[in-house]
Order: C-alpha cells, then structure tokens, then sequence
C-alpha cells in the first residue's frame, strides 16, 4: 500500500525558486526552476518592493513561464524581521523565513564566504526542502503582527531593568573609587550631602554633580519601569483577551508569579500551537543532544537551541516550584532522584525538572488539568 505524506511546502507543476541575500543597503536575488538550471542573479536596492517585482515579473520571461507560476522564496532570519514574508504572502509569493543556525556549512578551516555563494547555497536547499527533505533546515514559525506586539512590553521592561543596573553599578563603582560605600534608596540624594571621604572633606563638586544626574537617570528608568509594570497588571486584571486570560490561569499556580505567567504566555505558549510534548521541549532547548559513534557514546547536555529567555526563566520556576509545590508530583520525582546526589546532580536535576514543568504548564493551559498534586492560590 502506497504512504501517504502531507508536505506543506511541496508543489507541483512548473516553479519559480526565488532565495534572498539580506543586507543594509543591498540585496541579491537568486532565481531558478531547478537543480539544473544556472541561476538568474540580481541585485536591488534593499526595502526596493517595486524593483523586487519587477525582477520577479523578468525572471518569470527569462525562463519562460506563465505570469500566475507559482513562486516560492526563502530567506534568513535576522534583522529584517517578518515584515518582508509578510509582504510576499500578501503578494501570493510562498515565502519561508529560515533558522540561520540550521544551514549547513562547509567544516573545513577556510571556506569562501560571498553574497553570491550565500544565495546559490539557499537555492539548492529550497529545492531540496520543497521536493520533500523536511530536515534540510528549520522553518521559522512567523507571528502575526499581534501576536509579535503582545511581546513588545516585557522585552521593554527586561531591558529598562538591565539599564537600571547599569546605572546602580555605574554609582557604586564611583562611589567605591572615593572610598565610599552608601544605600542606592529614596533618600540618597540627601545622604550624598552628607557623604565624607577618609579625611573628613566633601566630595569633589564635579563628582557630586556627576552622581546626581546618574541617580536622576536611574529614577527615570524607574519611573518607566513602574509605569509599564502598572499596565501589564491593569491588562492582567481586565483584559478579556485569550492571552491575559492565559496569565490569569497560570497565575492561580502557587510558585508562579506574574513576571513568569507573562513571559510563559506571550513568548510560548499564546502564539504557538503545540502538538505534543517533545515540540514544547525542543523550543525551549530543554531537549538533551547525544553523541554517538561506534561504541562511543556521551550526552552533551541541553541543545540551547530554542528561546533562551523562556529556558532561562524555566530553570528560576523549577527551584521556586521546589520550594512552594512540595507535594505535587514533579517534586516528589526531584527528591527521589536527584536532591541526595551533590550540588551537580540537583543542577542537571533542575533542568530535567524545568522541561517536566514546561510540559504540565502546557497541558494545563490546553486541558484545564492541574499537574498532579500541585496547589492553587488561596486568593
């Protein structure tokens, strides 16, 4: 009996290859219909949308296809975002927007690098992914404009948290070069009045003014950070938006507090429809890389490959689920494993641990199901 296999990205009938080199300034169009053909190459004005069908419209004449052929392109991930697969789906283009890390590429110490070498590489792997090779490279899912402004908010406010450190440490460091160490508080600008170096004189005037318009830029750091706190409670507490409702829900958890539920939701679990667990692992990069050759055999730890962010603030929510879900099922698992080995077993304890929780959060979220033994908020 015949297989029968769905390929999202294979077509039929005549083709038109279309794989983009991005850059500042410019960019190079390569264009073929298959492994045989010599490729068509240009060059455009970068963001040039009208000399981009243009090309297109004189690719289709140059290999003499019909003005309705289809055409499927594919670029690299990167700086350009989604906005151009954006334009190219409203224009009927099947465009894939590509994970740069999963080309592959020659191993030899040198290998030469062009614009040129780049696009035709692209080619022939769009061919190969578009006859049916899948594993070729990794497709990019791309979000909806909403669903990409939904995360504007909390990667503000995890940059605006990293500028107030910066700010903290640039005014202790200053301080410590006087010999001076003080509380960073409400009331600093007052104590700096008050501050004295070793032999009882007053700071230096251009330093003391210089402390000042810091601890002013930090306070407006902080006033943008309360700022966007209070909207993201505001929203969590009104909003009838499927994704606030998704924070409210994963909220109820004891051991997960507002910072973590946002995250979860608007970097993972809102905008991406997973089918099983080992995807919601994968995109995470919880999922273990093991090296085997011959009888060789060693794990290499978690692949990193996925949303650094989310895995991150996953490992910070499996110790606090330790600490305030002692009788749920996950816990009980760790400390039969992992919590009487030393202090490297319970950190390859808390990874695994990280992954379990990701998997239960997300069949709570699909299913409504609390994971085994895990305890609501009293309010």
């Amino acid at each position: 009996m015949a297989a029968t296999c769905t390929r999202e990205y294979s077509v039929n009938g005549p083709v038109l290859y279309l794989a983009f080199e991005l850059s500042n300034s410019t960019w190079k169009l390569g264009f073929t219909i298959g492994p045989a053909q010599r490729p068509r190459e240009r060059n455009i004005s970068a963001r040039d949308l009208k000399a981009l069908e243009w090309e297109i419209e004189q690719a289709k004449e140059r290999f003499e296809l019909a003005s309705d052929t289809t055409v499927v392109s594919c670029y690299e991930a990167g700086r350009d975002g989604f906005w151009l697969h954006r334009y190219l789906d409203s224009n009927d283009v099947r465009n894939m927007v590509v994970d740069s890390s999963s080309i592959e590429v020659n191993r030899r110490k040198r290998r030469a690098k062009t614009d040129s070498l780049d696009v035709m590489k692209l080619l022939s792997m769009l061919i190969r992914y578009c006859s049916g090779e899948k594993k070729v490279w990794h497709v990019v899912h791309v979000p909806t404009i909403e669903q990409e402004d939904n995360r504007q908010l909390h990667r503000e406010m995890r940059a605006l948290k990293k500028e107030r450190t910066r700010h903290i440490n640039r005014i202790k460091a200053l301080l410590i070069c006087q010999g001076v160490r003080t509380e960073i508080g409400n009331t600093f600008l007052h104590e700096l009045d008050g501050v004295r170096l070793w032999d009882g004189s007053r700071l230096p005037e251009g330093l003391h003014a210089l402390l000042k318009r810091e601890y002013k830029r930090m306070m407006f750091v902080e006033a943008q950070i309360s700022e966007l706190e209070h909207e993201r409670a505001e929203a969590v507490r009104s909003s009838t938006k499927p994704e606030h409702k998704m924070v409210r829900d994963l909220m109820r958890l004891r051991a997960i507090g507002i910072n973590s539920a946002w995250m979860f939701t608007m970097e993972f679990f809102a905008w991406r429809k997973f089918r099983n667990r080992k995807e919601v692992g994968a995109l995470s990069g919880l999922t273990p890389t093991p090296s085997q050759s011959g009888s060789s055999y060693r794990e290499q730890g978690i692949g990193k490959s996925g949303n650094r962010y989310i895995r991150a603030m996953a490992i910070e929510i499996a110790w606090g689920w330790l600490r305030y879900q002692p009788e749920s099922e996950l816990t009980r698992w760790y400390q039969e494993r992992f919590a009487q080995g030393g202090s490297r077993m319970r950190r390859i304890g808390i990874v695994a641990l990280a992954r379990k929780l990701l998997i239960q959060l997300w069949r709570y979220l699909e299913t409504g199901e609390i994971p085994e033994g895990a305890t609501l908020k009293t309010a």
